[in-house]
């Protein structure tokens, strides 16, 4: 893989239990690792962040370093023990605030609003897992974070939606057959499945709510792989090992402001060997044009000097 010095690279990973093993073993943790240091991602949006608060942190902190990124983690709370985290070069971004989202429904949040050097206007980044087992609580995630799209601010965000695209006719794989004899997993379709006109239909409403209407947010791999016609962007994400729910399918994605979506070079779904040894989702690495996204972050009436001040 070639890397290019004036990109910025995004990689979103969900490493299942953060690559430990039921009998303790984190050898996958380090694997993963590897696997993110070899792409020199700039932001880092990891899901599935099992033990990163133990001990003071101390998992979280070996990430950080071995990524040569600052680490922002959320909260853990009695629902939910498997924390985000975002991750992103201190050396690019400034730290602007911390805002941290626990309201007792869903997986907490803590979304860094950082602003890249050279640019004045701040940028929110999120690390998100949206409820696995609940269709509604899920639609109420997505519609909070429409807020990070209110006019005139600018947000990256993606990771494990738990849910599928809503436009299906441009996506690679169809939706699963809930009626497969070979979908045995009985929790599954209660948990990705949704009542409409009396049936159970699979849970497209996120995205619907997020990109969908009048777009208040860029869907990554739709937009590569629609309209940049690149191969791969709208391949499937998880899940890599299981086969008890289905074929694989593209519940992992990455989202931005409409206003940065102009920036994006390409979207990657990467699920080689190492990946899939490492977890049961798939890395998703998006590129952008660094000097597109600094102009993005700067309005027109602003000149470069000012911007640094």
């Amino acid at each position: 893989m070639t890397l290019v010095s004036d990109e910025i690279r995004v990689a979103s990973w969900n490493v299942e239990h953060n690559g430990f093993d039921p009998d303790g073993s984190d050898e996958r943790r380090h694997r993963a690792y590897e696997v993110m240091a070899r792409l020199e991602p700039h932001i880092v949006l990891r899901q599935e962040e099992t033990n990163a608060w133990h001990n003071h942190g101390r998992i979280r902190h070996q990430e950080a370093q071995r990524l040569g990124l600052t680490s922002c983690l959320s909260p853990v709370s009695p629902d939910s023990r498997t924390p985000a985290a975002v991750l992103y070069d201190p050396a690019l971004f400034t730290l602007v605030e911390e805002i941290t989202w626990s309201t007792g429904i869903g997986k907490p949040m803590a979304i860094p609003v950082v602003r890249m050097k050279g640019t004045s206007q701040p940028l929110s980044l999120a690390s998100v897992h949206l409820c696995p087992w609940s269709p509604q609580i899920r639609a109420i995630e997505a519609s909070r974070l429409t807020v990070l799209g209110e006019p005139g601010k600018y947000a990256l965000f993606g990771g494990d939606m738990n849910s599928y695209p809503h436009r299906t006719g441009a996506e690679k794989v169809a939706l699963p057959n809930w009626s497969d004899p070979a979908l045995t997993d009985a929790a599954h379709f209660q948990h990705r499945t949704v009542e409409r006109d009396g049936k159970r239909v699979s849970d497209t409403v996120p995205d619907a709510v997020l990109a969908g209407g009048k777009g208040v947010f860029t869907e990554l791999g739709h937009l590569a792989g629609t309209v940049r016609h690149q191969p791969g962007a709208l391949d499937p994400t998880a899940s890599l090992w299981r086969r008890d729910q289905g074929p694989r399918q593209r519940i992992d994605r990455l989202y931005c402001t409409p206003n940065l979506s102009g920036a994006l070079i390409s979207l990657e779904v990467v699920a080689d060997d190492e990946v899939t040894a490492v977890s049961d989702h798939a890395l998703l690495l998006a590129r952008f044009d660094r000097a597109a996204m600094q102009r993005a972050l700067t309005p027109v009436s602003e000149t470069p000097e000012e911007s640094r001040t």
